[in-house]
Parts: structure tokens; C-alpha cells; sequence
């Protein structure tokens, strides 16, 4: 029986590596809570999560008051329990994002200690369902890049071997959009995949127009076309187009997903193991998606989710945007177009603490 002893807190706040813009937002930095976890044999797990730019914080403070003071002398081998035990503890604030991305950084960090002990990689010990998923490349799809940026980004990224490539939409009018997506179709030809993300900014009736413009383009899917609290706007969107409609990032707990599910309101489920509160609800998210025969194509956090993505078998794509590169020694693997999971023992990112513990804020310790 591990028994938890001691958890470090603490904040790594990273610079965006290139100018990114959406049609909702500016992300200039993430904000990276982080947690590392010791057991009474010497074991430690690290995990983390983030947000873009604002609430860093307080995911720290729910840890820091509220969380580890709970953790300490609990049983690390029991995960569930733990997850569960944590979401009631703290079920005053749930279901949202700060407590969901508190739960993340504890519970990818347990499951680093449960891979450690088991001596094998996360994508074998929580599933072990796939060698290598396909990789897109968003990083230069931004919405503050110019149409020639856009075509040059899209044409370096087929030629680095990425297999896919975000746009971001949602500029004032359809026309301009329609424009930017032509541009890039046509640069990449018929043959090569192409995403679009509204980042939840229109209407219904505008998604429906959007969408009906968009279809042309043979596009792999319409990301977060709306708020994502508005189900039924999604069931009747995904009713009108023959687009497949991707939801997920803005979601928190599995529940939501299988409302979405059932009610017909997506047919790609991004979801993102930090805000659905760490590996464990991410997992049943996965499989629950399965069930209903559609795919997962999670948002964001690479160097976590080629492992996951590994361990399901309807993982279809992870998703590039390097940004842990000055916290880490470790680089995603990529082959041919296909991100490889790591084989080193636990969650695959080798972490510089040197960097880290230059560039941490908000340091605590409980015991």
C-alpha cells in the first residue's frame, strides 16, 4: 500500500511559441499548474494541467487548500477511488474548470506513479490499442495569419509530414472565411486533410450558414461551432450539414459527452484530459465515444495525449501544438506523419527540472 506523504505545488507559466489568435480569443501564455506526488517507498508521480493565460491561480489554491491536504496518507494505487473521492470532496464547485483541471494534475499524476510501478508506458498500461496515430499540425492555422501565411503554414506542414492541417474561422463575414479555406484547399490539393475551429463564436443560424459554405471544401470536420452549453443548437446543426460537428475541448465531466452522444449533436469527440479532469475520466470518455462508434480527436496537450490516443482504439488524430518544449527534455516522436507513443516508463515526457524550478511561481508543499 503507497501512501501518499507529500505534494508539491507549484505554477509554470510558458510564453505562446508563435502569435495565436482565434476568433474569441488571444492565447499569449499557458498557465501550467503542476503537482508531484511522493509515497511513503520514495515512489513520485508529476502531473499537470492549464489554462490560456487566465485562472492558473486558482486551480493552484483548490490544490494547494483543499486537494493534497486530502491526499495525504491515501492509498496512490487506488486511483478511482481517489477521483472520485476528490470530485466529492470539492462538489460545492463541480462540475467546472477549476475543479476539473485541479483534478487533472492529481490524477495524471497518480497514473505516472501506477505506470512507474508497473514499469511500462502509459499508452500500454491504460490500454494498448495502438503503435502510432495520425498528427495535424494547427499550429499555423491562426486566425491573425494572413491568407499567404495560411497557404505557406499549410504547405510547410505537408511538407514536414504532418497529415492534416487546421484553419481557424470566424472572421466578420462567410465570404472572408470561405476565401481563406478556398486558399488553402487549393494550395493543398483534394488529397490532404483540412480542420476548421470556430472556437464556439457563432449563432445557430450563422453555424448553419457557415456550414453550408464550408462544405465545398471536403473538410475533416467543424470544431466547437457554438457555445458548448447549447446542445440542441448541435443536434440541429449536425442535422443540416453534412459536415461531421467536433465538440469536446469546453466540455468537463463525461456525463456532457454522453448527452452530446446520445442527442446526436457531434460525430467527433475532442475530449482534453485536462479540462475532463485527468486520465481516468478521459478514458471512460474514449470508450464511451466507442460505444457509439465515433471517434477520438482530442484537443491539445500532445506529450499526454499520443499516449492516450495509443491506448484507445478509436483514437483517430492528435493534435500539434508544441508548447511544454522549455519545460521538458523530451520531444514528441514523429514519424512519417504519425505520432509515436513514448516506450520510456510512465507518462513519456522527461521533465528539466532545472527549467521548471527557474520559471516556477506559487510554490507549496504539503505533508
Amino acid at each position: 500500500m503507497p501512501t501518499i506523504t507529500r505534494v508539491e505545488i507549484f505554477q509554470v507559466d510558458l510564453p505562446a511559441k508563435v502569435a495565436r489568435s482565434d476568433a474569441i480569443q488571444a492565447f499569449k501564455k499557458q498557465e501550467t499548474p503542476m503537482v508531484r506526488i511522493w509515497t511513503d517507498d520514495g515512489a513520485e508521480g508529476t502531473g499537470y494541467s492549464y489554462t490560456i493565460g487566465t485562472g492558473g491561480s486558482a486551480v493552484i489554491a483548490m490544490i494547494r487548500d483543499y486537494m493534497a491536504p486530502w491526499l495525504i496518507g491515501r492509498d496512490a494505487a487506488m486511483v478511482e477511488e481517489i477521483w472520485k473521492g476528490l470530485f466529492f470532496y470539492t462538489h460545492a464547485n463541480s462540475v467546472g474548470a477549476t475543479v476539473s483541471l485541479a483534478l487533472s494534475a492529481i490524477d495524471t499524476a497518480l497514473w505516472d506513479l501506477r505506470c512507474k510501478r508497473a514499469g511500462a508506458p502509459l499508452h500500454v498500461i491504460a490500454g494498448g490499442a495502438q503503435e502510432r496515430i495520425p498528427i495535424y499540425n494547427t499550429e499555423g492555422g491562426w486566425l491573425n495569419f494572413t491568407v499567404q501565411e495560411l497557404i505557406d503554414h499549410a504547405l510547410e506542414a505537408r511538407e514536414a509530414g504532418f497529415r492534416g492541417f487546421k484553419v481557424k474561422v470566424g472572421q466578420p463575414h462567410v465570404a472572408e472565411d470561405g476565401s481563406r479555406l478556398g486558399a488553402v484547399r487549393n494550395a493543398l490539393g483534394a488529397d490532404f486533410e483540412i480542420m476548421v475551429d470556430a472556437n464556439q463564436c457563432f449563432n445557430l443560424s450563422e453555424a448553419i450558414r457557415r456550414a453550408k459554405r464550408f462544405e465545398e471544401f471536403d473538410l475533416a470536420w467543424f470544431e466547437e461551432p457554438m457555445p458548448a452549453e447549447d446542445i440542441d443548437g448541435h443536434v440541429r446543426l449536425s442535422r443540416s450539414t453534412s459536415m461531421p460537428i467536433a465538440i469536446g475541448e469546453s466540455l468537463y465531466h463525461p456525463s456532457h459527452f454522453r448527452e452530446y452522444l446520445q442527442r446526436g449533436g457531434c460525430s467527433i469527440v475532442q475530449v482534453d484530459v485536462a479540462r475532463i479532469g485527468g486520465i481516468t475520466p478521459w478514458l471512460k470518455t474514449a470508450h464511451l465515444a466507442e460505444s457509439f462508434n465515433m471517434q477520438v480527436c482530442p484537443h491539445y496537450l500532445m506529450e499526454l495525449h499520443v499516449g492516450l490516443c495509443a491506448a484507445v482504439p478509436n483514437a483517430a488524430w492528435v493534435e500539434f501544438i508544441p508548447q511544454l518544449d522549455a519545460a521538458t527534455e523530451s520531444k514528441i516522436k514523429i514519424v512519417d506523419g504519425y505520432a509515436v507513443p513514448s516506450s520510456e516508463v510512465g507518462l513519456g515526457i522527461a521533465w528539466d527540472w532545472k527549467a521548471i524550478e527557474r520559471m516556477r511561481t506559487g510554490y507549496a508543499v504539503v505533508e
